[in-house]
């Protein structure tokens, strides 16, 4: 995107956020939804597309423009952007890295507008951070596959339209060989998706289980065709270091948002007549908010650039997750303690995000995932049995 194209749209996404979305965040919180004006204007502004290339309808933005929106992204309740976080990540990319040309051009354009809304079917009770110990099954059957099993916690099943499940494929296989991905409609019979987790933050998100009772998809419903068999893993790692990245950014930017409402804060909060932003303590966790916030800014643009030319799209992703969603945890409670006893308070906008920013540390890979991947690739051969 040009210069001054990617310039028009950052800056119209900053003025949607902060004169539509933000004076309705205790809205979304209470009640748990986006309100559907907000869901069409993001829409008609291209947000469900943003990651998906230009070809297919979408905006095409690289991995350095990606981040920049992200973080802007990050300056509401991050449930606005799970509505289309699914379709420009994780899930929209498992067809950008393996689907077959029939199947990209069958679905990234009503991903990219929106019409139809995708989800990730990776995670399941007993394989979360571990994908490769997944359970549920892929067999044969006639000209097609029958699926069998349970995915939990998964991002926006509650709307999803299709769901791109992980399953084994070769029961034969274990650890990360085996695993197929297919595309899988919602009202394919068997399929079904239970209540909506009440979860601790992060509301107007939604999660939910998703159950395949003999569900039968036919042969091309695998991610690649024939070709695609057994390639789930690989798949899913890929999509899975995209979208680590893009959470990285968007932890910048609610740490923005915490330095924001901790500043103006500390400016008019008074003790003693006079301002607490006089305190030295108080400017102690001021600055190391600030210094942590402008560090992770500078960690993900450049982890975005060895994204973009190829030399890192692994230990940098990792990284720059790790870091970030640890260090968005940090701002977030130094907020909360500058704040003092209004920091504990519901309706109080660092007490939201307090509860909003500790799910990053988990989902998407756990911060010691992150850890394992990062210290590996230092370490190379050594580290592994």
């Amino acid at each position: 995107m040009e210069a001054d194209d990617l310039r028009h749209v950052l800056e119209s996404v900053r003025e949607f956020l902060r004169a539509e979305v933000v004076p309705l965040e205790e809205q979304i919180e209470e009640q748990d939804a986006i309100p559907e004006s907000v869901v069409a204007q993001c829409k008609a502004m291209g947000l469900y597309g943003f990651a998906i290339p230009e070809q297919y309808g979408g905006l095409g933005l690289d991995m350095v423009e990606e981040v920049q929106l992200a973080i802007e992204l990050g300056w509401t309740s991050p449930a606005l952007r799970s509505l289309f976080g699914t379709n420009n990540g994780i899930a929209g990319h498992v067809l950008l890295e393996g689907g077959t040309e029939e199947q990209k051009k069958a679905w990234l354009p009503r991903l990219a507008s929106g019409e139809v809304t995708a989800s990730f079917g990776l995670t399941e009770a007993d394989a979360g951070s571990d994908p490769s110990s997944l359970r549920t099954a892929a067999r044969r059957d006639g000209d097609g596959w029958v699926l069998d099993g349970a995915k939990r916690y998964i991002t926006n099943s509650p709307v999803a339209d299709v769901i791109m499940v992980f399953a084994r494929s070769d029961p034969a296989a274990t650890g990360s060989r085996g695993i197929s991905a297919f595309l899988v409609p919602r009202d394919t019979p068997g399929l079904s998706v239970g209540p909506k987790d009440k979860k601790m933050g992060q509301h107007g998100a939604w999660t939910a289980d998703v159950v395949l009772d003999g569900v039968r998809v036919p042969a091309d419903a695998v991610i690649g065709g024939e070709e695609g068999v057994d390639q789930g893993f690989r798949i899913a790692a890929k999509c899975l270091a995209h979208g680590r990245l893009h959470i990285a950014a968007l932890c910048v930017g609610i740490a923005a948002r915490l330095v924001h409402e901790t500043v103006e804060f500390a400016k008019t909060r008074e003790q003693g007549g006079r301002p607490i932003a006089r305190f030295q303590l108080i400017q102690g966790l001021v600055a190391d908010s600030v210094t942590e916030y402008r560090a992770g800014r500078a960690m993900v643009l450049d982890a975005a650039r060895s994204f973009d030319d190829g030399s890192d799209r692994i230990a940098g992703p990792s990284a720059a997750k790790y870091f970030c969603s640890e260090m968005v945890g940090r701002v977030a409670d130094r907020a909360v303690q500058v704040h003092g006893g209004a920091g504990y308070m519901r309706g109080v906008t660092v007490e939201r995000l307090y509860r909003d920013v500790r799910l990053f540390r988990i989902y998407e890979g756990t911060s010691q995932i992150q850890q394992v991947i990062v210290a590996r690739d230092a370490l190379g051969p050594a580290a592994r049995d």
